[in-house]
Protein backbone atom coordinates (compact mmCIF):
# COMPACT_ATOMS: atom_id res chain seq x y z
CA UNK A 1 0.00 0.00 0.00
CA UNK A 2 2.43 2.93 -0.90
CA UNK A 3 2.21 6.25 -0.27
CA UNK A 4 0.22 8.69 -2.38
CA UNK A 5 2.15 11.70 -3.94
CA UNK A 6 -0.72 13.51 -1.71
CA UNK A 7 0.44 11.50 1.60
CA UNK A 8 3.94 12.21 0.82
CA UNK A 9 3.06 16.19 0.98
CA UNK A 10 0.93 15.54 3.88
CA UNK A 11 4.00 14.01 5.72
CA UNK A 12 6.27 16.44 4.68
CA UNK A 13 4.37 19.03 5.98
CA UNK A 14 3.66 17.49 9.13
CA UNK A 15 7.18 16.89 9.84
CA UNK A 16 7.89 20.20 9.27
CA UNK A 17 5.65 20.86 12.35
CA UNK A 18 7.68 18.27 14.40
CA UNK A 19 10.79 19.92 12.85
CA UNK A 20 9.35 23.45 14.78
CA UNK A 21 8.57 21.44 18.36
CA UNK A 22 12.69 20.21 18.19
CA UNK A 23 11.78 16.68 17.11
CA UNK A 24 12.92 17.37 13.58
CA UNK A 25 15.82 19.66 15.04
CA UNK A 26 17.59 16.00 15.97
CA UNK A 27 17.03 14.93 12.34
CA UNK A 28 18.32 18.22 10.81
CA UNK A 29 21.56 18.15 13.62
CA UNK A 30 22.98 15.23 11.29
CA UNK A 31 21.19 12.29 13.75
CA UNK A 32 18.90 11.23 11.25
CA UNK A 33 20.52 7.86 10.43
CA UNK A 34 21.36 7.50 14.57
CA UNK A 35 17.55 7.81 14.89
CA UNK A 36 16.81 5.73 12.00
CA UNK A 37 19.68 3.05 13.52
CA UNK A 38 17.51 3.03 16.68
CA UNK A 39 13.79 3.13 15.34
CA UNK A 40 15.29 -0.32 13.15
CA UNK A 41 16.89 -1.77 15.99
CA UNK A 42 14.00 -1.33 18.20
CA UNK A 43 11.45 -1.98 15.56
CA UNK A 44 12.88 -4.88 13.08
CA UNK A 45 10.30 -5.56 10.82
CA UNK A 46 10.39 -1.82 9.57
CA UNK A 47 13.16 -2.93 7.50
CA UNK A 48 10.89 -4.94 5.48
CA UNK A 49 8.54 -1.93 5.41
CA UNK A 50 9.39 0.38 2.70
CA UNK A 51 9.47 2.93 4.18
CA UNK A 52 11.96 6.02 4.56
CA UNK A 53 12.96 7.64 7.77
CA UNK A 54 10.63 10.34 7.19
CA UNK A 55 7.67 8.07 6.81
CA UNK A 56 8.64 6.02 9.93
CA UNK A 57 8.97 8.41 12.07
CA UNK A 58 5.76 10.36 11.07
CA UNK A 59 4.02 7.03 11.75
CA UNK A 60 5.36 6.17 14.72
CA UNK A 61 4.42 9.70 16.01
CA UNK A 62 0.99 9.26 14.42
CA UNK A 63 0.48 5.51 16.03
CA UNK A 64 1.63 6.65 19.57
CA UNK A 65 -0.84 9.19 19.46
CA UNK A 66 -3.56 6.41 18.81
CA UNK A 67 -2.66 4.08 21.48
CA UNK A 68 -6.54 4.15 22.92
CA UNK A 69 -8.24 3.78 19.37
CA UNK A 70 -5.93 0.92 18.88
CA UNK A 71 -7.01 -0.73 21.92
CA UNK A 72 -10.34 -0.66 21.11
CA UNK A 73 -12.54 -2.64 18.71
CA UNK A 74 -11.71 -1.92 15.42
CA UNK A 75 -15.92 -2.36 14.01
CA UNK A 76 -19.34 -2.15 15.30
CA UNK A 77 -21.35 -5.45 16.46
CA UNK A 78 -20.71 -8.36 18.53
CA UNK A 79 -21.33 -11.44 16.19
CA UNK A 80 -18.59 -12.57 14.14
CA UNK A 81 -18.54 -12.50 10.30
CA UNK A 82 -17.13 -14.38 7.57
CA UNK A 83 -14.73 -12.59 5.73
CA UNK A 84 -12.57 -13.30 2.22
CA UNK A 85 -9.83 -11.77 0.45
CA UNK A 86 -9.30 -12.73 -2.88
CA UNK A 87 -5.60 -13.85 -4.48
CA UNK A 88 -4.15 -10.86 -5.47
CA UNK A 89 -6.65 -7.87 -4.06
CA UNK A 90 -4.98 -4.78 -2.95
CA UNK A 91 -4.62 -3.43 0.69
CA UNK A 92 -6.58 -0.85 -0.56
CA UNK A 93 -9.84 -3.16 -1.58
CA UNK A 94 -8.90 -5.27 1.33
CA UNK A 95 -9.45 -1.88 3.55
CA UNK A 96 -12.73 -0.81 2.14
CA UNK A 97 -14.60 -4.43 2.31
CA UNK A 98 -13.37 -4.54 5.85
CA UNK A 99 -15.25 -1.28 6.57
CA UNK A 100 -18.20 -2.40 4.60
CA UNK A 101 -17.96 -5.40 6.24
CA UNK A 102 -18.61 -3.42 9.77
CA UNK A 103 -15.25 -4.46 10.89
CA UNK A 104 -13.73 -1.65 10.73
CA UNK A 105 -14.36 1.92 11.21
CA UNK A 106 -11.13 4.06 10.80
CA UNK A 107 -9.73 3.10 7.82
CA UNK A 108 -6.60 5.40 8.31
CA UNK A 109 -5.60 4.12 11.36
CA UNK A 110 -5.52 0.32 10.64
CA UNK A 111 -3.72 1.37 6.95
CA UNK A 112 -1.04 3.62 9.20
CA UNK A 113 -0.53 0.46 11.34
CA UNK A 114 -0.20 -2.29 8.63
CA UNK A 115 1.91 0.33 7.08
CA UNK A 116 4.38 0.93 9.97
CA UNK A 117 4.60 -2.52 10.87
CA UNK A 118 5.47 -3.86 6.79
CA UNK A 119 1.71 -5.69 7.04
CA UNK A 120 0.22 -4.42 3.82
CA UNK A 121 2.26 -6.54 1.55
CA UNK A 122 1.79 -9.59 3.97
CA UNK A 123 -2.64 -9.85 3.87
CA UNK A 124 -3.61 -13.20 3.16
CA UNK A 125 -5.79 -14.68 0.62
CA UNK A 126 -8.57 -17.09 1.86
CA UNK A 127 -11.64 -17.10 4.06
CA UNK A 128 -11.69 -16.10 7.78
CA UNK A 129 -14.15 -15.62 10.02
CA UNK A 130 -13.97 -12.43 12.00
CA UNK A 131 -14.90 -10.65 14.99
CA UNK A 132 -15.95 -6.84 14.80
CA UNK A 133 -14.82 -6.54 18.76
CA UNK A 134 -11.29 -7.04 17.48
CA UNK A 135 -8.43 -4.63 18.00
CA UNK A 136 -7.07 -2.89 14.91
CA UNK A 137 -3.49 -5.14 16.19
CA UNK A 138 -5.73 -8.55 16.30
CA UNK A 139 -7.59 -7.64 13.05
CA UNK A 140 -4.19 -7.36 11.14
CA UNK A 141 -2.69 -10.52 12.60
CA UNK A 142 -5.73 -12.45 12.03
CA UNK A 143 -5.67 -11.50 8.32
CA UNK A 144 -1.96 -11.97 7.91
CA UNK A 145 -1.55 -15.47 9.38
CA UNK A 146 -3.37 -17.37 6.03
CA UNK A 147 -5.79 -18.90 8.17
CA UNK A 148 -9.04 -19.30 10.22
CA UNK A 149 -8.82 -18.03 13.59
CA UNK A 150 -10.40 -19.69 16.50
CA UNK A 151 -13.45 -17.76 17.33
CA UNK A 152 -15.73 -17.00 20.36
CA UNK A 153 -19.47 -18.39 20.13
CA UNK A 154 -21.87 -16.46 22.53
CA UNK A 155 -24.87 -18.57 23.55
CA UNK A 156 -26.82 -16.71 25.49
CA UNK A 157 -28.93 -17.95 28.46
CA UNK A 158 -32.61 -18.80 28.30
CA UNK A 159 -32.63 -19.93 24.49
CA UNK A 160 -34.22 -22.59 23.58
CA UNK A 161 -32.10 -24.94 21.58
CA UNK A 162 -33.37 -23.94 18.13
CA UNK A 163 -32.29 -20.62 19.05
CA UNK A 164 -29.04 -21.78 19.51
CA UNK A 165 -29.64 -23.07 16.11
CA UNK A 166 -30.31 -19.89 14.69
CA UNK A 167 -27.61 -18.50 15.88
CA UNK A 168 -25.33 -21.48 14.73
CA UNK A 169 -26.87 -20.53 11.34
CA UNK A 170 -25.97 -16.73 11.26
CA UNK A 171 -22.23 -16.81 12.65
CA UNK A 172 -21.59 -19.84 10.31
CA UNK A 173 -18.76 -19.98 12.49
CA UNK A 174 -15.69 -22.89 11.76
CA UNK A 175 -17.85 -26.48 10.57
CA UNK A 176 -20.59 -25.98 12.72
CA UNK A 177 -23.60 -26.89 10.87
CA UNK A 178 -26.61 -25.92 12.31
CA UNK A 179 -29.57 -28.14 11.24
CA UNK A 180 -27.00 -30.97 12.90
CA UNK A 181 -26.44 -28.98 16.02
CA UNK A 182 -30.45 -28.99 15.95
CA UNK A 183 -30.52 -32.75 15.05
CA UNK A 184 -28.29 -33.99 17.73
CA UNK A 185 -30.07 -31.23 20.43
CA UNK A 186 -32.83 -33.21 19.60
CA UNK A 187 -31.64 -36.42 19.28
CA UNK A 188 -32.45 -37.09 15.68
CA UNK A 189 -28.84 -37.78 14.86
CA UNK A 190 -26.65 -40.10 16.27
CA UNK A 191 -24.77 -38.64 19.52
CA UNK A 192 -22.93 -40.93 22.46
CA UNK A 193 -24.54 -39.88 25.50
CA UNK A 194 -22.69 -42.30 27.86
CA UNK A 195 -19.87 -40.14 28.71
CA UNK A 196 -22.21 -37.47 30.66
CA UNK A 197 -23.28 -39.26 33.90
CA UNK A 198 -26.09 -36.68 33.93
CA UNK A 199 -28.20 -37.95 31.05
CA UNK A 200 -27.93 -41.56 32.14
CA UNK A 201 -31.50 -41.47 33.06
CA UNK A 202 -32.82 -39.54 30.11
CA UNK A 203 -35.70 -40.78 29.20
CA UNK A 204 -35.44 -41.87 25.29
CA UNK A 205 -37.82 -39.34 23.70
CA UNK A 206 -36.29 -36.37 25.98
CA UNK A 207 -34.07 -34.21 23.88
CA UNK A 208 -31.22 -32.40 25.39
CA UNK A 209 -33.10 -28.89 26.30
CA UNK A 210 -31.90 -27.54 29.49
CA UNK A 211 -28.39 -29.10 29.05
CA UNK A 212 -27.00 -27.34 26.06
CA UNK A 213 -24.61 -25.04 29.00
CA UNK A 214 -25.04 -21.26 27.88
CA UNK A 215 -21.69 -19.84 27.99
CA UNK A 216 -18.86 -18.30 25.10
CA UNK A 217 -17.03 -21.17 23.71
CA UNK A 218 -13.80 -20.89 21.80
CA UNK A 219 -13.54 -23.39 18.69
CA UNK A 220 -11.53 -24.22 16.53
CA UNK A 221 -11.46 -23.85 12.47
CA UNK A 222 -12.38 -27.46 12.10
CA UNK A 223 -14.91 -27.58 15.22
CA UNK A 224 -18.59 -29.52 14.25
CA UNK A 225 -21.77 -29.60 15.68
CA UNK A 226 -20.71 -33.05 17.96
CA UNK A 227 -17.70 -31.00 18.85
CA UNK A 228 -19.86 -27.87 20.56
CA UNK A 229 -22.52 -30.43 22.01
CA UNK A 230 -19.82 -31.72 23.54
CA UNK A 231 -18.06 -28.84 24.88
CA UNK A 232 -21.75 -27.80 25.92
CA UNK A 233 -22.55 -31.20 27.98
CA UNK A 234 -19.05 -31.20 29.12
CA UNK A 235 -19.42 -27.56 30.81
CA UNK A 236 -22.83 -28.39 32.29
CA UNK A 237 -21.22 -31.70 33.75
CA UNK A 238 -18.44 -29.40 35.59
CA UNK A 239 -20.97 -26.29 36.36
CA UNK A 240 -23.31 -28.07 38.16
CA UNK A 241 -21.83 -29.61 41.13
CA UNK A 242 -22.34 -32.62 43.17
CA UNK A 243 -23.57 -30.43 45.94
CA UNK A 244 -25.90 -28.52 43.66
CA UNK A 245 -27.48 -31.77 42.34
CA UNK A 246 -27.71 -33.07 46.09
CA UNK A 247 -29.19 -29.77 47.16
CA UNK A 248 -32.00 -30.29 44.38
CA UNK A 249 -32.64 -34.11 46.53
CA UNK A 250 -33.88 -31.87 49.54
CA UNK A 251 -36.10 -30.05 47.39
CA UNK A 252 -37.39 -33.29 46.10
CA UNK A 253 -36.42 -32.48 42.05
CA UNK A 254 -34.35 -34.94 40.56
CA UNK A 255 -31.38 -33.46 38.49
CA UNK A 256 -33.95 -32.93 35.37
CA UNK A 257 -36.84 -31.76 37.23
CA UNK A 258 -34.22 -29.21 38.67
CA UNK A 259 -32.86 -27.99 35.59
CA UNK A 260 -36.56 -27.88 34.38
CA UNK A 261 -37.62 -25.11 36.97
CA UNK A 262 -34.35 -23.59 36.36
CA UNK A 263 -35.50 -22.74 32.81
CA UNK A 264 -38.78 -21.46 33.94
CA UNK A 265 -36.89 -19.23 36.37
CA UNK A 266 -34.13 -18.04 33.83
CA UNK A 267 -37.43 -17.02 31.58
CA UNK A 268 -39.30 -15.14 34.66
CA UNK A 269 -35.95 -13.35 35.83
CA UNK A 270 -35.27 -9.87 34.81
CA UNK A 271 -33.71 -9.10 37.91
CA UNK A 272 -30.44 -11.38 38.79
CA UNK A 273 -31.22 -11.08 42.81
CA UNK A 274 -34.67 -12.07 42.30
CA UNK A 275 -33.75 -15.66 40.71
CA UNK A 276 -33.92 -16.92 44.35
CA UNK A 277 -37.34 -15.39 45.18
CA UNK A 278 -39.19 -16.89 42.35
CA UNK A 279 -37.36 -19.96 42.35
CA UNK A 280 -38.86 -20.48 46.21
CA UNK A 281 -42.60 -19.46 44.98
CA UNK A 282 -42.77 -22.20 42.08
CA UNK A 283 -40.99 -24.68 44.97
CA UNK A 284 -43.69 -23.14 47.48
CA UNK A 285 -46.81 -23.70 44.76
CA UNK A 286 -45.38 -27.43 44.37
CA UNK A 287 -45.22 -28.28 48.07
CA UNK A 288 -49.01 -26.97 47.98
CA UNK A 289 -49.93 -28.65 44.79
CA UNK A 290 -50.99 -25.31 42.42
CA UNK A 291 -50.28 -25.13 39.18
CA UNK A 292 -47.31 -22.87 38.57
CA UNK A 293 -49.19 -20.62 35.95
CA UNK A 294 -45.90 -19.89 34.76
CA UNK A 295 -46.35 -17.72 30.94
CA UNK A 296 -43.01 -18.85 29.65
CA UNK A 297 -44.40 -22.84 29.94
CA UNK A 298 -47.23 -21.57 27.77
CA UNK A 299 -44.79 -19.65 25.38
CA UNK A 300 -42.63 -22.74 25.21
CA UNK A 301 -45.55 -24.46 24.29
CA UNK A 302 -46.58 -22.21 21.40
CA UNK A 303 -43.45 -22.49 19.82
CA UNK A 304 -42.60 -20.40 16.98
CA UNK A 305 -44.83 -16.91 16.70
CA UNK A 306 -44.66 -15.97 12.88
CA UNK A 307 -46.49 -12.66 13.06
CA UNK A 308 -43.72 -11.46 15.97
CA UNK A 309 -40.96 -13.48 14.20
CA UNK A 310 -39.92 -15.02 17.71
CA UNK A 311 -39.82 -18.11 19.33
CA UNK A 312 -41.46 -16.26 22.52
CA UNK A 313 -44.83 -14.80 21.92
CA UNK A 314 -45.31 -11.75 24.13
CA UNK A 315 -48.28 -10.89 25.40
CA UNK A 316 -50.34 -13.85 25.84
CA UNK A 317 -54.13 -14.03 25.39
CA UNK A 318 -56.60 -15.61 27.40
CA UNK A 319 -56.68 -18.29 24.88
CA UNK A 320 -53.06 -18.90 24.48
CA UNK A 321 -53.54 -19.24 28.49
CA UNK A 322 -55.74 -22.59 27.96
CA UNK A 323 -53.63 -24.03 25.04
CA UNK A 324 -53.86 -27.72 25.52
CA UNK A 325 -50.07 -29.04 25.91
CA UNK A 326 -48.68 -30.74 29.00
CA UNK A 327 -46.28 -27.68 28.52
CA UNK A 328 -48.22 -25.73 29.97
CA UNK A 329 -48.59 -24.80 33.67
CA UNK A 330 -52.13 -23.03 33.35
CA UNK A 331 -53.37 -26.17 32.21
CA UNK A 332 -51.66 -29.28 33.34
CA UNK A 333 -49.96 -30.20 37.33
CA UNK A 334 -47.05 -29.48 38.52
CA UNK A 335 -43.24 -29.24 36.58
CA UNK A 336 -43.82 -29.59 32.25
CA UNK A 337 -42.41 -32.67 30.94
CA UNK A 338 -38.80 -31.27 30.33
CA UNK A 339 -37.08 -27.78 30.38
CA UNK A 340 -38.13 -25.07 28.06
CA UNK A 341 -35.01 -23.67 27.67
CA UNK A 342 -31.12 -23.65 28.60
CA UNK A 343 -30.36 -22.31 31.89
CA UNK A 344 -27.45 -20.49 32.94
CA UNK A 345 -25.30 -21.10 36.34
CA UNK A 346 -27.53 -18.72 38.11
CA UNK A 347 -30.48 -19.97 37.78
CA UNK A 348 -29.72 -23.34 38.42
CA UNK A 349 -27.78 -21.88 41.51
CA UNK A 350 -30.99 -20.82 42.39
CA UNK A 351 -33.09 -23.87 42.50
CA UNK A 352 -30.76 -25.28 44.36
CA UNK A 353 -30.20 -22.33 47.04
CA UNK A 354 -33.66 -20.77 47.10
CA UNK A 355 -35.08 -18.06 49.39
CA UNK A 356 -36.79 -19.35 52.35
CA UNK A 357 -39.85 -17.43 52.32
CA UNK A 358 -43.64 -17.79 51.90
CA UNK A 359 -44.77 -16.18 48.81
CA UNK A 360 -46.92 -18.06 46.28
CA UNK A 361 -47.56 -15.16 43.93
CA UNK A 362 -45.20 -12.53 41.77
CA UNK A 363 -46.03 -10.21 39.10
CA UNK A 364 -44.26 -7.14 37.50
CA UNK A 365 -43.88 -3.85 40.02
CA UNK A 366 -45.15 -1.35 37.24
CA UNK A 367 -43.50 1.34 40.07
CA UNK A 368 -40.56 -0.06 40.79
CA UNK A 369 -37.15 1.47 39.57
CA UNK A 370 -35.69 -1.20 38.32
CA UNK A 371 -37.24 -2.56 35.23
CA UNK A 372 -38.31 -5.83 35.38
CA UNK A 373 -39.01 -6.05 38.97
CA UNK A 374 -41.61 -8.12 40.42
CA UNK A 375 -44.10 -7.95 43.24
CA UNK A 376 -43.77 -10.89 45.60
CA UNK A 377 -47.47 -11.53 47.60
CA UNK A 378 -48.37 -14.71 50.17
CA UNK A 379 -52.17 -14.44 49.93
CA UNK A 380 -53.95 -14.02 46.61
CA UNK A 381 -55.84 -10.89 48.14
CA UNK A 382 -52.62 -9.24 48.18
CA UNK A 383 -51.61 -10.48 44.81
CA UNK A 384 -55.15 -9.27 43.01
CA UNK A 385 -54.30 -5.81 44.70
CA UNK A 386 -50.70 -5.87 43.11
CA UNK A 387 -52.46 -6.55 39.95
CA UNK A 388 -55.12 -4.01 40.12
CA UNK A 389 -52.19 -0.99 40.94
CA UNK A 390 -50.48 -1.77 37.50
CA UNK A 391 -53.44 -1.87 35.39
Amino acid sequence: MPFTETENFTIKKRLGCLIRWGVGLAVLAGLGTAVAFFILRANPDLGRSGLNIAQRIYLQVYLDSRTEELAQPAGSGNLPVSFSIAPGETADSIVANLAAAGLLNDTELFGNYVRYHGLDSGLEAGDFLLSPQMTIPELAEALTEGKLREIDLRLLEGWRMEEMANYLATVNAAQIDADEFLAIARRQAPFDLSGYDFLASLPPEATLEGFLFPDTYRVPPDADAAYLVDKMLQNFGSRVTPAMRQAYGFYGLNLREAVTLASIVEREAVVHEERPLIANVFLNRISQEMKLEADPTVQYALGYDAASGKWWKNPLTLDDLAFDSPYNTYVAPGLPPGPIANPGLASLQAVAEPAQTDYIFFVVDCTAVTPGSHVFSVTYEEHLANVQRCR
